[in-house]
């Protein structure tokens, strides 16, 4: 009987996706292509990797790009750091490596944002290096398989699905074996209703042996989703918009936004306007309120946002940034900013 290696290939072969950073040795195009489906699905990242290859076919060009432009092509993909990250390490590719992208598995690892996964899936592909990648399909497919009760995201639990994941490599073509696998997760051994039925590992699935594949793979407990009240001030003073980049510390950073109060619950617009956030901004002008727009919630992994626009006009400048409202578009704005400002008049 075929090993599972074996099996997996053949089922690639008839079943993987085409996807155009499989068509590519290029180690460039392939980190981009990882970096962007971080916690993004196929579908939704393939327009953006088109854009950015076509932007930045190659290392150097984005290396040389400003941030402001690799942000606002990311806008609308979140988590931006992956973009902040991106476009740093890029510019270690240029300073560190001459701007050749490294071979090593070591010095892969070693730029901006890129974990043990990307580094291994990168010279995986790109010089079919022996190194097993582990994500999210993978973790599904080797705890079914081998019927693993340990937490996939427990230091244990990470240790023993790499070793697992290692020993199941096919050295003949690694690059090639790791797409399989997690194009076998992400089609066939799907996280809900998989395709056990006709299944080529069915007859050695130790999980579908046990009546177990509901559940596997285990996972911790969840984190806990919070609440956040943001109340934006939407402000113009004659042909300029009040505008600020956003800091370090907190989601989103490096984007603009609009001036904003963060509250602890729903607030009224009095709270807001006698808040000393409100005198910083606004406090000393003549200010005209001109509506106010509710967003339905917002939600990210671990934060649901409830978010409230108050759209006024201002008659004499503030100590507060601010950029031509003409441009306003050209700045990469949280996806919730967008979507507020698409339905604006």
């Amino acid at each position: 009987m075929d090993n599972i290696s074996d099996i997996l290939l053949d089922w690639y072969a008839r079943h993987g996706r085409d996807l155009p950073w499989r068509r590519t040795r290029d180690p460039y195009r392939i980190w981009l292509s990882e970096v962007i489906l971080q916690q993004t699905r196929v579908a939704q990242g393939m327009d953006y990797y088109l854009r950015f290859t076509e932007r930045f076919p190659d290392v150097g060009s984005l290396a040389a790009a400003p941030e402001d432009e690799v942000l606002k092509l990311w806008q609308g993909l979140g988590y931006y750091s992956r973009a902040c990250n991106l476009h740093a390490a890029a510019r270690q590719v240029a300073e560190r490596f001459g701007g050749v992208f490294p071979r090593s598995y070591d010095e892969v690892r070693s730029l901006r944002g890129v974990g043990d996964y990307t580094a291994a899936a990168v010279c995986s592909a790109a010089y079919d290096a022996p190194c097993a990648v582990l994500d999210g399909n993978v973790f599904r497919v080797l705890a079914r398989l081998f019927d693993i009760d340990l937490p996939i995201d427990s230091t244990a639990g990470k240790r023993t699905f790499a070793e697992l994941a290692q020993t199941q490599l096919d050295m003949r073509c690694p690059g090639r074996y790791n797409q399989a696998v997690m194009d076998f997760g992400a089609l066939q051994c799907t996280p809900a209703q998989p395709g056990c039925a006709d299944c080529p590992l069915a007859a050695r699935c130790l999980a579908l042996a046990a009546g177990t594949v509901a559940e596997r793979p285990v996972k911790q407990a969840k984190t806990k989703v919070r609440d956040r009240w943001f109340n934006y001030l939407h402000v113009t003073c004659g042909d300029r918009t009040l505008l600020r980049r956003r800091g370090e510390g907190d989601i989103w950073q490096g984007l603009y936004e609009f001036p904003m109060i963060e509250t602890d619950r729903a607030a009224d617009f009095s709270e807001l306007t006698d808040s000393e956030e409100f005198r910083t901004v606004l406090g000393g002008v003549e200010w005209r309120l001109l509506r106010s727009v509710a967003m339905p919630k917002h939600q990210l992994s671990h934060q649901t946002l409830h978010a409230v626009f108050h759209r006024f006009e201002i008659f004499s400048p503030v100590d507060f940034p601010s950029v031509p409202t003409a441009t306003l578009g050209d700045y990469a704005v949280p996806r919730l900013i967008d979507r507020y400002l698409d339905r604006q008049p």
